[in-house]
């Protein structure tokens, strides 16, 4: 009977210890931020390529790329703003984010962080700050930000942010060609966004409800498009402000 007794025991402690082993192993998975890591390495690396490669660009090669970026800007943007199904929830949205924004002044804070870090680092570039913001929004909105993230925290799986991190790349060789070396610095936002999402993606599975990504993309896709019409010098839009509609989006996708 003593026998049985401390075999029990045994099982328990056994199947305890299993149990911790197991959460420990959850614990770090959802800690595990490589698919950030190695998106914020992308973007550096790139941007750095970029900056080198645009030392050696003439002026008018430079022109004739930004141009390229922002037609292929506005046409990622449009894909992404057709896509959804709820234009009215779009609108409310973005209506809603612009005022919020405007009201916070999301882009001055963005923009002085831009300029802090242009003082900082000594940058003599004029365009140092356009390429932090831009590249700061250009990869800090979309589907792919959160459902990486998501699933990078949750079940471990990094690659929808390894394929993000590639695009990332390429586009910071072309953006740091010509805006210089601001576009690095985007670098921080990725980091700071992905990996709070990853981090908290045991809380935001939400945000993987199809309504959800919809919402997102098709507005996301409004802010991306601003971004391309900025590139291109139509007109001036404050796209940092209008940030907080992708929160409308959600809520509005979740309870309208």
């Amino acid at each position: 009977m003593a026998e049985w007794g401390r075999a029990k025991g045994f099982h328990c402690l056994g199947a305890a210890g299993s149990d911790i082993e197991t959460a420990q192993r959850d614990w770090a998975r959802s800690n595990d931020v490589t698919g950030t890591l190695v998106n914020t390495a992308a973007v550096v690396a790139g941007s750095l390529a970029g900056a080198v490669i645009g030392k050696r660009l003439p002026d008018r090669i430079k022109t004739i790329v930004m141009q390229a970026l922002g037609l292929s800007v506005v046409l990622i943007g449009l894909q992404m703003a057709l896509s959804g199904t709820r234009p009215l929830l779009v609108i409310g949205s973005l209506l809603a984010g612009a005022v919020t924004g405007e009201i916070m002044n999301i882009e001055g804070a963005v923009a002085a962080l831009g300029e802090w870090l242009k003082r900082r680092f000594r940058s003599g570039s004029s365009t140092f700050v356009q390429g932090f913001v831009t590249a700061s929004i250009l990869y800090c909105t979309g589907a792919m930000v959160i459902v990486g993230s998501i699933r990078d925290g949750i079940a471990g799986d990094p690659s929808i942010l390894y394929i993000k991190s590639l695009l990332d790349g390429v586009a910071s060789v072309a953006f740091a060609s010509s805006l210089g070396l601001g576009v690095a610095f985007s670098a921080l936002s990725v980091l700071v966004v992905q990996g709070s999402i990853t981090l908290l993606a045991s809380q935001l599975l939400f945000l993987q409800e199809p309504g959800v990504i919809e919402a997102v993309t098709a507005t996301g896709g409004l802010l991306i498009l601003g971004i391309g019409i900025n590139i291109l010098e139509i007109k001036q839009i404050r796209v940092g402000n209008l940030v907080p509609a992708l929160a409308y989006a959600v809520a509005a996708a979740l309870y309208v």
